[in-house]
């Protein structure tokens, strides 16, 4: 690989990066969406977390992306990156706020972002070819 192709896959894994941590903080804020009339039509205040779902299609589709960039464990990065922002600004939040709530859409957030992302990840590394390839 050449030089400057090696310099524009590190500025596509950093831009990959930033868009993990980017997608980590809009999931955990609009994960306690409800039906409940203030933002969406009310329907019983019934908890909608499309933030799983939207974490379920864009969270494998990063670490495909980054495994893409040549060193196959280069998908692992994006995937750190959204658990750590995840944690750290679910737990301590902007202001000592807690804003990863102790129920199952927080489950939900975590299984449905990781999981995926991690079977993506695990099918890259465990395709035959070269080392480091």
């Amino acid at each position: 690989m050449t030089r400057p192709q090696r310099q524009i896959n590190w500025v596509v894994l950093t831009v990959l990066t930033i868009d993990a941590v980017l997608l980590a903080i809009l999931e955990l804020f609009f994960l306690p969406l409800r039906l409940d009339g203030v933002l969406l039509p009310r329907a019983g205040d019934v908890p909608l977390p499309l933030s799983v779902l939207l974490a379920m299609i864009t969270t494998p589709l990063l670490v495909a992306k980054a495994a893409s960039l040549g060193d196959r464990r280069l998908g692992i990065i994006p995937l750190a990156a959204w658990v750590l922002t995840l944690l750290v600004v679910g737990v301590q939040g902007p202001g000592g706020d807690v804003v990863l709530r102790a129920d199952w859409r927080a489950l939900a957030l975590l299984a449905g972002g990781l999981l995926p992302a991690a079977l993506v990840a695990g099918g890259k590394l465990a395709r035959p070819g070269k080392a480091g390839r």
